[in-house]
């Protein structure tokens, strides 16, 4: 399962926000492959980014929840922290 998490995250507090994530995300990955993104625009003064975190194995959502929380993310974005969670399609013989 592949997870994919995005906010808003004021400009003001984007190069704080991005120090924090990607040292959570070298922390936790432990062979994930992760990134981190962003809208190309900004709206209202709001950027919106988004964590990415391929084929995850099983508990490393309470794991990603526990460093979020550790790391204070909450205090630089605006707003919650939406997880989409997609699987890969099987092919077809």
């Amino acid at each position: 399962m592949d997870l994919y998490i995005y906010y808003r995250v004021r400009g003001d507090n984007a190069p704080a926000l991005h120090a924090r994530v990607t040292a959570m995300q070298q922390r936790i990955a432990n062979g994930v492959a992760v990134a981190l993104k962003r809208r190309p625009e900004e709206k209202d003064g709001l950027q919106t980014w988004m964590e990415v975190y391929l084929a995850v194995p099983e508990g490393f959502e309470a794991i990603l929840q526990d460093a979020v929380a550790k790391d204070g993310l909450a205090g630089l974005i605006e707003g919650p922290r939406h997880t989409e969670h997609f699987v890969d399609i099987p092919a077809c013989a």
